[in-house]
């Protein structure tokens, strides 16, 4: 490189021309805001299929007990027709799928009888299996739309949420490389509309196998959206105001998923799709109205719009630009020839493959690593799992969806003031050691009243999602410089594969009530111990390369 390309380089750095237009002024927190409201819409979506995959509550209809027109779901005579069974508080749960055979000896011929007739005298103890049910609210998902009542359709919703993680998973290793490659905005834009486009189609879907297509495209376009605003806003913000930007972003995506209990006023599924999909249209016309990331713009040699950018955020700002600095942007290239830019294309992928060769000889690291990995599922596996086992929680189940997400927001806050108070891994093993009290606690508390109970499962989100926020903190802290953004994103992708188990956790209730919670605390309680072994990156200079990584904690 030229010294004329180095000082073009130098005076272009961004960092400090956000020094002279303003490190978060007018300019960037109206974009800010922008780019932070079509990320409400992803995380809805994201968590949507709880409630439109959701299961009702349900039981058998029995001729001659329940009412043609208006069946009563909690009528006092069904313990004695639908077996079922009695929790410690003396409530009764009945089965969903069986009932009692009718008892051909008495009268009881299956015939509507008058109220407060329906005894035990008029079925046995026999057991048949129904076709017609009876529901609890007037929730309509598709579990009424296409029929998968019962335990052996069970595994059908929760690949839903299977299915959602695959697509996050392919979304993610795509849209990544497609924004360094074309630009931020141009794949934001395109991530949102392909994320309300298949949502739409996923609320016309005709068939179970269709809804199960379009929710995986709808994955894979809402995976797009929460990256690339992160980026997006990091990029625009001065590196003083780079925490806050995450930490706000993240209170937007908690905010988004807290909406999704203001389904209780949309109980027909293809209704909430709808409501979730098609707002974010509006958002198109962003094309015209947020600009490029000027990082990105300057990394690509795009000067020209970089400046024209940069110089209406200064007037926005109502900053001045120095001299030198408009100066800088009269120039059209680097004094850098392809070929040069090529050469060192070539040489970054040549250091990138050596650095993984050497992470691989160091046990050390492969140890470190393959701990890292381990942390990173059990935070996405409780994180989601948590998330969709709320539903299940007595009491209202909106209220408890709502209050677990929005529980994230502490969280978050939780995280940022820990980082900075404890170091990471004290705040990653505390986050994850909090989680675990709490699940087991909870699952246990069966007869203590409710409020105790969601309040320690509350407890328990709030540390899970602390431990995520610190984690992708904490693992770029341990990454050499070379392969940081690969390696954190490797930890990410895996964690989401992890996450594909997250649905089938709380099925696992059925055989004991407890269990899931006692899963998600057993899982904490050995990542939390886990990443104690990890070493202590806080105040420490970023590794540069394999052996300054290996060097931490030493």
């Amino acid at each position: 490189m030229s010294p004329s390309a180095a000082a073009a380089t130098d005076v272009l750095d961004f960092d400090e021309i956000l020094t002279q237009i303003g490190e978060f002024g007018r300019y960037q927190r109206r974009n800010y805001l922008l780019i932070c409201l079509p990320v409400l819409f992803a995380a809805a979506n994201s968590l949507s299929y709880v409630f439109t995959a959701g299961t009702p509550t349900y039981r058998c209809y029995i001729p001659g007990c329940d009412s043609i027109d208006a069946p009563d779901y909690h009528a006092d005579w069904v313990h004695i027709a639908v077996p079922g069974t009695w929790s410690k508080k003396g409530t009764f749960k009945p089965a969903t799928c069986e009932r009692y055979v009718a008892n051909e000896t008495s009268t009881f011929s299956w015939e509507p009888l008058p109220e407060g007739q329906c005894t035990a005298a008029n079925f046995t103890k026999e057991q048949e299996r129904c076709l017609q049910f009876v529901y609890g609210s007037h929730e309509r998902t598709i579990v009424q739309e296409w029929q998968l009542m019962c335990q052996e359709n069970a595994w059908k919703l929760a690949f839903v949420g299977t299915t959602h993680f695959a697509g996050l998973v392919i979304g993610t290793a795509m849209f990544g490389y497609l924004a360094d490659r074309f630009g931020r905005k141009r794949i934001f834009l395109f991530c949102i509309v392909f994320m309300a486009v298949t949502g739409i189609a996923q609320a016309l879907a005709w068939d179970y196998v269709s809804f199960l297509s379009f929710a995986l495209l709808n994955a894979v376009g809402t995976s797009g959206v929460y990256p690339l605003a992160f980026i997006i806003g990091v990029e625009m913000v001065g590196p003083r105001k780079r925490e806050m930007s995450s930490i706000v972003l993240n209170y937007f995506y908690a905010v988004g998923e807290a909406l999704l209990g203001l389904s209780v006023f949309l109980p027909n599924w293809r209704q909430l799709q709808l409501v979730l999909s098609i707002p974010p249209l509006i958002f198109l016309g962003y094309f015209w109205i947020v600009p490029e990331s000027v990082r990105w713009l300057l990394a690509r040699n795009q000067r020209e719009k970089a400046g024209v950018i940069i110089r209406r955020a200064a007037k926005v700002n109502r900053r001045d630009i120095s001299i030198e600095l408009l100066a800088s942007f009269k120039q059209q290239e680097l004094d850098m020839e392809s070929t040069d830019s090529n050469q060192k294309e070539k040489k970054e992928d040549s250091q990138i493959w050596l650095a993984v060769k050497e992470v691989f000889a160091s046990h050390i690291l492969i140890i470190r690593y393959v701990n890292m990995l381990f942390i990173w599922a059990v935070n996405a596996i409780v994180y989601y799992g948590l998330s969709l086992n709320s539903t299940s929680l007595s009491g209202n189940k909106y209220l408890n969806f709502t209050l677990v997400c929005l529980v994230e927001i502490p969280g978050y806050t939780l995280a940022w003031v820990c980082l900075r108070k404890l170091g990471r891994r004290l705040a990653l093993s505390g986050s994850l050691l909090l989680c675990s009290v709490t699940c087991v606690a909870s699952g246990y508390m069966t007869m203590r009243a409710n409020w105790l109970i969601v309040s320690l499962f509350l407890i328990g989100k709030l540390g899970i999602t602390s431990s995520f926020a610190v984690i992708y903190t904490y693992t770029a802290e341990m990454m050499p410089t070379v392969i940081r953004s690969g390696g954190v994103g490797v930890m990410s992708t895996f964690a989401r594969c992890g996450a594909m188990l997250a649905p089938f956790v709380p099925l696992l209730g059925s055989y004991y009530e407890p269990l899931p919670l006692l899963l998600f605390g057993a899982v904490s309680l050995m990542a939390g111990l886990l990443s104690l072994l990890l070493p202590e990156t806080f105040h420490m200079k970023l590794p540069d390369t394999v052996e300054e990584a290996i060097a931490l904690g030493k």
